[in-house]
């Protein structure tokens, strides 16, 4: 059984089982609900936490802000694309090319603390919470398509490695 607790064997079948599932839909609410809850942030208090913040801060602030919108905006993607799936406006086997596949995240600059200014307490918060949140999404991701590796979405490098590793057994 994989992570999803779906057992298809074929990745299409899973997404679509997924898809259909109580588990993607709470699942989909709760991403929805951060993508607006930080727009809300960024757009109303986090421009005054911002404005207090000196020159590093702000820079800092700036950039934490890019990367946690950026972050979402991956994250509700992959989840629009599962709710196409679900709505039948996507087949589940368009998923399995790759395109719709979340990257990893590479977010691993601490920015903060910046000049002595603190990270407003929250878009720590929120930063932290999309964190878990693609981090959650990446782990279902991977097992929904895990079967997939070497035939779609990898790397020439890792085609080729897999090839000569074959080759040689």
């Amino acid at each position: 059984m994989s992570d999803t607790g779906f057992q298809s064997g074929n990745p299409a079948e899973r997404v679509a089982e997924f898809a259909g599932s109580e588990h993607f839909s709470r699942l989909f609410r709760d991403g929805m609900d951060m993508v607006e809850e930080t727009a809300a942030y960024l757009d109303g208090p986090g421009r005054e936490d911002a404005k207090s913040l000196g020159r590093g801060g702000a820079l800092a602030y700036a950039a934490e802000s890019m990367k946690l919108t950026t972050r979402l905006m991956q994250a509700a993607s992959w989840l629009l694309a599962q709710r196409q799936v679900a709505e039948g406006d996507l087949s589940a086997d368009q998923l399995v090319t790759g395109q719709y596949r979340l990257p990893d995240d590479d977010d691993v600059e601490d920015l903060w603390p910046a000049d002595g200014d603190p990270v407003p307490g929250v878009l720590a918060d929120l930063a932290a919470r999309s964190r878990q949140l693609y981090a959650r999404l990446k782990r279902i991701d991977d097992s929904l398509f895990e079967n997939t590796r070497g035939t779609t979405g990898s790397s020439p490098v890792e085609d080729q490695m897999n090839r000569l590793k074959n080759a040689f057994s």
